[in-house]
């Protein structure tokens, strides 16, 4: 029983990055569904937790560097969809896992404060680009639904050879039928996606900053000078490209935007020095409210306008309750602030060289880029391109800058839109509209804990 759940567990567990073998997705329930197999509703439950308590643990480990208890307490949530997934395919039978895992990773993803759409069970493809296709229309759920549908067909396979019964031979010549016209109809879908030309209107030359700032001395008042002059020095290698467009991570600028008005002048004379327009990600604070932001800038050094970040990390940026329970808030953020949410989705215009015409985007801030109606609402309100400015540094050498990125790749082709990735330590790259990663910023193969900057042009339909 136990190797069963822990072969389980690390099936999954390896097939997310940063060991990226996705191909064991395919298997990976497979061991539980034998594990829970003739078991009661209630045991199921039991061993299902279990399996998802270690996959999450092993998949979310990094969050060990920002905080244990928080680790162990969010791992310990989330394992109770596996339980409740485990207890409904012992009810019903294993036919249901499918549609009953994408609705319950539905209900994960969007749970009010508890919404979590991390790992997803659809994101461990994010390479498999024959596969994701279809995320235009189905999101990531489609993917994870095609997932355990494989997942469901193996098992049953495997049931009946062992068992060898003409009952279990004729069901599971059904499911394979059933399986085989899936995949057909899935990657056929994707091949002509995949094989449609390129009919771009407009292509925009971007460049992206990764400063590589060490977490402990980001908020260091005797480090604000090194950091100014370390994305100044980027910046001004970045400018030779000629991109329309420079961006820096989440909160690069090392203060108060506007508020600290040297290092604020320092920045919009950068940006009219290269004569570039520059979007920053900075913190930001009016009537004493305080932003997560992303600050425009245009190439004569004026502040054209100020995205201010709408969907906050709870627990993290605000304390949810706390208005009604003030203790809430010592308790988590002692005597820090709290930030604000935002309340529009800004459309920047970037206004390209050479008399092209003007190209719109919109940011996504730090793990906004998890959330599909985000992105959509920008695209919506006409975003040609998504930029995500982040910071992944609080969690080490670690898969969770891959994890990160792979939200991005399917926000990409949900919305058929290039995105382009600006973190402070990695992973900065360039996504098209089909959720290939063609550039980034990279040295001797690695995008973690390396400085730099990249120009890459991405096109715009």
């Amino acid at each position: 029983m136990l190797w069963k759940i822990i072969l389980s567990a690390f099936l999954l567990i390896f097939s997310f990055p940063n060991f990226n073998f996705n191909f064991l997705a395919f298997f990976g329930f497979v061991p539980l569904f034998f594990a829970i197999e003739n078991k009661s509703p209630k045991k199921a439950f039991l061993i299902s937790y279990i399996t998802g308590f270690i996959f999450y643990i092993g998949v979310l480990y990094w969050l060990y560097h920002v905080t244990v208890i928080g680790l162990v307490i969010i791992c310990l949530y989330l394992a109770i969809y596996f339980g409740i997934f485990g207890m409904a395919v012992s009810r019903f039978g294993v036919l249901v896992a499918p549609i009953t895992w994408i609705i319950l990773e539905y209900i994960q993803a969007h749970l009010p404060i508890m919404g979590f759409g991390w790992a997803l069970l659809g994101y461990s493809q994010y390479k498999n680009l024959l596969l994701i296709q279809i995320a235009d229309f189905s999101g990531v759920y489609g993917v994870s639904f095609v997932v355990m549908m494989v997942n469901v067909t193996a098992w049953k396979l495997i049931v009946a050879v062992t068992e060898s019964r003409k009952k279990n031979m004729r069901s599971m010549l059904y499911i394979l039928c059933s399986m085989v016209l899936v995949l057909a109809l899935v990657y056929g879908y994707s091949f002509v996606r995949l094989s449609e030309k390129d009919n771009f209107k407009n292509a925009t030359k971007v460049s992206v900053i990764q400063g590589n700032v060490p977490q402990e001395l980001k908020w260091d008042p005797d480090a604000q000078n090194m950091i100014i002059e370390k994305y100044s020095a980027l910046t001004k290698m970045a400018a030779l490209d000629s991109p329309d467009l420079i961006v820096w991570p989440e909160t690069s600028f090392p203060g108060f935007f506007e508020i600290d008005k040297d290092m604020t002048g320092r920045v919009l004379n950068l940006a009219k020095e290269t004569k570039t327009q520059l979007l920053a990600g900075v913190n930001a604070e009016n009537n004493e409210k305080y932003f997560n932001s992303a600050a425009f800038i245009s190439r004569e050094g004026n502040i054209i306008d100020r995205y201010d970040k709408i969907h906050l990390v709870p627990f993290g940026e605000y304390v949810p309750f706390s208005n009604k329970f003030p203790a809430l808030h010592k308790l988590v953020l002692g005597e820090l602030g709290e930030f604000t949410p935002g309340k529009e989705f800004k459309i920047f215009k970037l206004q390209a060289a050479g008399g092209r015409p003007q190209v719109e985007f919109g940011t996504l801030i730090c793990f906004e880029d998890i959330f599909p109606e985000l992105a959509k609402k920008f695209v919506k309100n006409g975003a040609k391109f998504l930029v995500v400015i982040t910071n992944d540094a609080w969690y080490g050498k670690s898969g969770a800058a891959y994890q990160h990125a792979a939200c991005s790749v399917f926000r990409a082709i949900e919305n058929r839109v290039p995105i382009v990735r600006s973190a402070n330590t990695g992973y900065s790259c360039f996504i098209d509209s089909r959720g290939r990663i063609y550039d980034s910023v990279e040295e001797k193969k690695s995008h973690l804990f390396i400085t730099g900057y990249k120009t890459s042009i991405i096109g715009i339909k």
